[in-house]
């Protein structure tokens, strides 16, 4: 069923716009730090934002202060590193953390677990840790069996699989409790919520989308609990720029007619 995924039509309605980053916004690459968001998509995305009363979120397993970086000169509400940092839109900052000497001992065994794989790189972010194997593919089960033993040493940490990519977080973080949340606050709130995401750590939060009724649009292949299907970053840049222009005609239309409203009225009076 997955295979017969369309592609979403543009939709009408009150919205709460979530986005994935890497693989969603922003191609991926050999390395992170390669990574970039297009001027122009940034722009749109503040577009959008304005257009929704600020309802619109990054949703990512980077850092906040990576992906405010990544969306400069804009700061929009994020979810970093799957949820576990969360800004909200007043600014607020909601941490989820463990004990510092317990990150230092966590990093210390993984960067000796790590010891020989070439290739792999340990990314710590404070309250998480990701391994990263893109560029080194051939130790894909030696890096799994390694998170999985300090999964299980540690019972304080979850296991969270993504391209090319093995990351240990807190208990209870996901993408899905991130928006959760930003759905019971202003301006997100009393909305219908729409997610865009491409991995595996993107499918808890279609899960909660698709429960609150809402729009969730899965990118590229592979099987998922999303409603809809986009082939790529191309098509999340060409969807986002529709939906701008399908919310501004909206907006003229409305004001068309309550400006002849306006104006019968007066011509009745």
């Amino acid at each position: 069923m997955a295979d017969q995924l369309t592609v979403p039509p543009i939709f009408s309605g009150n919205f709460a716009f979530f986005f994935d980053l890497d693989g969603t916004l922003a191609d991926i690459k050999p390395h992170p730090d390669q990574v970039a968001i297009p001027a122009r998509v940034r722009d749109q995305l503040h577009q959008l934002a304005e257009m929704n009363q600020g309802a619109v979120a990054l949703v990512s397993g980077r850092s906040m202060r990576e992906l405010d970086a990544l969306a400069s000169p804009y700061h929009f509400p994020l979810a970093g590193v799957h949820g576990a940092e969360r800004r909200d839109h007043n600014g607020e900052h909601h941490v989820v953390t463990l004990p510092p000497e317990l990150v230092k001992q966590i990093e210390l065994e993984l960067i000796a677990g790590l010891d020989g794989l070439e290739g792999a790189e340990l990314e710590a972010k404070g309250m998480a840790f990701a391994l990263h194997y893109r560029q080194a593919m051939h130790h894909e089960e030696a890096i799994y069996a390694l998170a999985h033993a300090l999964e299980a040493k540690h019972e304080e940490l979850a296991l969270q699989p993504g391209k090319c990519v093995v990351e240990l977080k807190p208990c209870g973080i996901s993408k899905g409790a991130a928006i959760d949340a930003f759905m019971q606050e202003p301006p997100f709130a009393g909305r219908t919520p729409v997610f865009l995401g491409d991995d595996l750590t993107d499918e808890q939060g279609f899960k909660v989308v698709n429960r609150q009724g809402g729009v969730t649009i899965k990118v590229g292949l592979g099987d998922t609990q999303a409603k809809w299907r986009l082939d790529g970053v191309s098509a999340v840049h060409q969807w986002l720029e529709q939906m701008i222009d399908h919310q501004l005609q909206q907006e003229k239309l409305a004001l068309t007619n309550r400006r002849d409203g306006y104006e019968s009225l007066s011509r009745s009076i």
